[in-house]
């Protein structure tokens, strides 16, 4: 097991045949993702090629999903369309739509989350590193790699991590890597102060994953997402949880970097979030570096 995709999950990539949506789906093939279509309005009919691979490339999201049954879409799409690419996919009514995409207008994504409530299909990101579930060969091939996260750094195994930050997502996941613990699914969810998938809702898909032994959380500043996760899994994640929250030397009132990272009257402070995680039974680490260390902690591994 392992959550939201799979070895087998058939993906689509709208925007594949652009430059930086063509490169990470190349990756994705050599990493053994399933892409079995594109699309590109007014490219319809046209072979997205990569060494063996041929992806057939279509000119709405209806027909690749009809053609192809894929059941997951990846948004490469520049951010005036993004909005409308998001919403194109949960038209359709496709499991989950994984938004990479930087710099989707605020009032874009207001529009997308309104018209998405209540669809059952849901989204991770935007701004995001996106999704990895390593496959279970030796050296993880064969797995399923959604958007821009570095394939070789990752393993199969029991560590579900969910992060708000891509470069903290993958040291995280080369720590729990190197000490040989893998992880079952890495999901990036992005910084913006409007997305999809939040560190509850991961941390709930994690709580009932059978494969997940334990979950690292990465949050930072601003908002109050990590505090609403902390309080939940209080009462009803059975799991060891360890979690670092970046920011703490920003100051007040400046955005730092995400979007959503920004400190307002007072709320979201690292500190207060450090706190409301320590309160929660959560192992904090104070530095990047100290996250596997503090995921030893948490669980009593060697």
């Amino acid at each position: 097991m392992a959550i939201l995709v799979e070895e087998d999950t058939k993906v689509l990539v709208q925007g594949i045949t652009g430059s930086f949506g063509g490169r990470h789906a190349e990756l994705s093939l050599d990493y053994g993702t399933q892409i079995v279509a594109g699309v590109t309005p007014g490219k319809g009919g046209q072979t997205f090629e990569h060494g063996e691979y041929k992806v057939p490339v279509f000119d709405t999201v209806e027909q690749a999903v009809r053609e192809t049954g894929a059941t997951v879409s990846a948004v490469f799409v520049p951010p005036a369309f993004a909005g409308d690419a998001i919403l194109e996919s949960a038209d359709v009514g496709v499991d989950l739509v994984v938004a990479i995409t930087e710099g989707i207008p605020v009032r874009d994504m207001m529009k997308v989350r309104a018209a998405m409530t209540g669809s059952g299909v849901r989204l991770v990101g935007p701004n995001c590193p996106g999704i990895v579930t390593p496959g279970r060969s030796e050296d993880s091939q064969g797995g399923c790699r959604i958007g821009i996260a570095p394939g070789y750094i990752h393993k199969r195994g029991r560590v579900g991590i969910v992060s708000r930050s891509g470069t903290l997502t993958y040291e995280a996941v080369w720590q729990t890597t190197q000490r040989g613990y893998g992880q079952s699914t890495c999901v990036g969810i992005g910084g913006d102060p409007i997305n999809g998938t939040t560190h509850l809702d991961a941390l709930r898909l994690f709580n009932d994953d059978e494969e997940t032994e334990a979950i690292i959380m990465i949050g930072e500043i601003g908002g109050a997402a990590e505090e609403e996760a902390a309080a939940w899994a209080s009462e009803h994640c059975n799991k060891p949880v360890a979690a670092f929250i970046a920011g703490a030397t920003a100051p007040p009132g400046r955005r730092m970097g995400h979007a959503g990272a920004i400190i307002s009257g007072g709320k979201g402070t690292a500190q207060a979030k450090k706190e409301a995680l320590r309160a929660a039974g959560i192992t904090v680490a104070e530095t990047p570096a100290q996250i596997g260390s503090a995921l030893m902690e948490a669980t009593g591994w060697e």
